[in-house]
């Protein structure tokens, strides 16, 4: 049997322990040797790649996305989409989402991993049904969490609803990393007996089960694990990439990856690895193992908000507080799976029902729109009474959110005008309109100096 794999140091791995601060021109000369390493495929793209590049790196994602496409003729690019969310933190309308599956692939994806937090199919389904028109490789993600109403029936459920609408492959997302061996083997299991579909899994180290997992998933049947290259490996990222190489051709699986290869990779990341470390951007939390996400299924990233948000208000010492509010917010809500844009949700109202002394005394914008049915149908029903507390005489959204958006792509057109260069631009401002503004003026000031220099060397 042949296990192939998905290389996520371009993404994943490098958001989980440096919060995504990899400039392309960091990796650009390892690109090459990635594209002859037999990966099935590289997730470069997605995520907090598209916020980040835009805000910290100084970088058009879009040209990032083209470069690395040019760089690597031979290897599948694969990006992460947060179904009707795209890239941020809301819902768009349908018109912005099938324009943003339409340009990832035009500029280079190929497969367009798309998940949605409340595991709600009907915020997938525009997505998937845009990637498959363009030929991409749709593979329909399940968020993974447990919970009273999370079973492996309600999850091959979902996966059955997703192949009717055309998905290619079924990714298990374990954002949490609290998957273990057991679980693994059963719901793949059970996953390639009701589909006929490869099925994906993807984890992180955090809670040290990640290498149990990966090997038990195999042995049921699962078809590409997600690693990392190991300088980027361990933590909250994936488990190293040629340790499992090395364990499942020990066991007499075919992985197709070319060691000398890896070995290259890895010998490049190492001294990147390093200068994150000695700037400080690593921090040796996010390299440790912690089993709390086992009890409280909070993702590392999300572990991290908390700390941060407690330590701006003067409040570490109430860390064990909101810890433990944590899983009770979360079934209050409906056992929503903590993944982005929900699990940031849950944290900012476990540290305020803390702080405050009373619980829902203030709520954020974004848990209304939760209760009022914005973000999807919840996992179970959210908690009556706190939902009139918060709701009040707000009336509930009836149906799909999307569908009572008006289209939005050709009126932002219209309303940048010269300030957008390309679609690619105006998708940029929809996305993240504060900070892709100021990146277009900045890169117009850049174009302008350049051709000045240019006309001097002339003279």
């Amino acid at each position: 049997m042949k296990v192939q794999f998905t290389e996520t140091v371009l993404r994943d791995a490098n958001q989980s322990l440096i919060a995504t601060r990899l400039p392309y021109e960091t990796f650009a000369p390892i690109l090459e040797t990635m594209d002859q390493a037999g990966f099935y495929s590289v997730e470069c793209w997605g995520g907090a790649t598209f916020d980040v590049c835009f805000r910290y790196l100084n970088e058009d994602p879009w040209d990032r996305l083209r470069k690395i496409r040019k760089a690597m003729p031979n290897t599948k690019l694969q990006m992460l989409l947060r179904g009707q969310n795209i890239l941020g933190y809301h819902h768009y309308p349908d018109d912005v989402v099938r324009k943003f599956v339409e340009y990832s692939v035009k500029n280079g994806i190929d497969i367009i991993r798309i998940f949605d937090a409340l595991n709600d199919v009907r915020n997938i389904e525009v997505a998937v049904d845009e990637a498959v028109k363009w030929d991409a490789h749709a593979s329909g993600a399940i968020s993974y969490t447990t919970s009273p109403v999370h079973t492996r029936e309600k999850y091959v459920e979902i996966a059955r609803d997703m192949q009717k609408m055309g998905v290619q492959s079924i990714c298990i997302k374990d954002m949490a990393g609290i998957m273990g061996p057991q679980e693994a083997y059963d719901l793949v299991g059970s996953l390639k007996d009701a589909l006929e579909l490869p099925v994906v899994v993807h984890t992180h180290s955090t809670t040290g089960l990640a290498f149990m997992t990966y090997l038990k998933a195999v042995e049921a049947g699962a078809d590409v694990i997600d690693t990392a290259i190991s300088p980027f490996s361990g933590g909250t990222s994936q488990p190293a990439t040629e340790t499992l190489c090395y364990a499942l051709k020990q066991l007499g699986y075919e992985v197709g990856l070319n060691e000398d290869r890896l070995k290259e990779i890895a010998d490049f990341f190492k001294p990147v690895r390093d200068q994150f470390i000695a700037d400080g951007t690593m921090m040796p939390k996010s390299m440790a193992t912690d089993t709390q996400c086992l009890s409280y299924q909070i993702p590392g990233g999300m572990l991290s908000n908390l700390l941060s948000q407690l330590k701006m208000m003067n409040a570490l010492d109430r860390f064990d507080e909101a810890l433990a509010e944590t899983p009770r917010v979360r079934a209050d809500m409906g056992y929503p799976p903590l993944v982005t844009p929900t699990s940031q949700m849950v944290g900012v109202q476990a540290v305020t029902n803390v702080l405050q002394g009373e619980r829902y005394k203030k709520v954020s914008s974004e848990i209304k729109a939760y209760c009022r049915g914005e973000y999807g149908r919840t996992p179970a029903p959210i908690d009556p009474e706190i939902k009139a507390q918060i709701l009040g005489d707000t009336p509930e959204v009836e149906g799909r959110y999307a569908d009572t958006l008006e289209p939005q792509f050709e009126t932002a057109k219209q309303e940048l005008g010269e300030k957008a260069t390309c679609d690619e631009d105006v998708l940029s401002w929809i996305a993240f309109p504060q900070i892709a503004e100021p990146f277009f003026e900045k890169r117009k000031e850049q174009e302008e100096n350049r051709a000045v220099y240019t006309i001097e060397e002339m003279e």
